[in-house]
């Protein structure tokens, strides 16, 4: 089975640098409206059995988008399960004051989330975020699908993904995070192992062929 997974496009909020999180929430930009379109012409051959969004306004927005420029109808299917990393305290706050307020911890939470305290915010743990969206994923084991897209979120996606790869908790931000509007492509036999395809993939910006994936 393939899994593609995509962030969702850019908000309000991402544009003005603040912490959404699982509660907080803003419209997508006109200019990311654009870009989900092109990623779903990039991806208008793929056949999904399945479209699985998490259930905020951003992600939900974000699935249509990408499902209507598909050429095969799939149902979308929205869940709590792929919400965004829940971040307490943080949510709605400009994401330069918490760096000024908490340096240690902003550095913690973008480099290495085994330093990251989220007591102090009244967050989600990294491992309740990654659990709940990883027991998720592994649900689909046993259905007869072939590609599956899910529509996520960044800080939650890309600390579930490199754990489903295998990474310890200090190396969940290898390579920085995942952009919005982005393409990170899984393969697996039987859901135990995973297999990277494509991370955090944007090459859908520089070309308008279809996608043979």
């Amino acid at each position: 089975m393939k899994l593609y997974f995509i962030r969702h496009g850019k908000t309000e909020w991402n544009l003005e640098m603040r912490f959404q999180g699982a509660s907080g929430d803003s419209p997508l930009l006109e200019t990311s409206i654009d870009e989900l379109k092109r990623l779903g012409k990039h991806l208008s051959n793929v056949k999904f059995d399945k479209i699985y969004s998490s259930d905020l306004p951003r992600a939900c927005h974000s699935a249509e988008i990408i499902q209507s420029e598909n050429q095969h109808q799939t149902d979308i299917v929205s869940t709590p399960e792929l919400r965004e990393w829940s971040l307490g305290h943080l949510e709605g706050r400009e994401i330069a004051k918490a760096k000024a307020a908490y340096p240690q911890q902003m550095w913690a939470f973008r480099h290495d989330l085994s330093q990251f305290d989220h007591q102090l915010f009244g967050a989600e743990s990294v491992e309740q975020t990654t659990q709940r969206t990883i027991s998720f994923v592994k649900s689909l084991k046993g259905k007869d699908f072939q590609n599956i897209l899910i529509v996520g979120h960044g800080a939650n996606l890309t600390a579930s993904i490199r754990r489903l790869l295998g990474y310890e908790t200090s190396l969940l931000r290898k390579d920085g995070g995942l952009a919005n509007a982005s393409l990170t492509i899984l393969e697996t036999d039987n859901f135990d192992s995973f297999k990277l395809l494509a991370w955090n993939n944007l090459d859908y910006m520089r070309t308008d062929e279809t996608a043979n994936l």
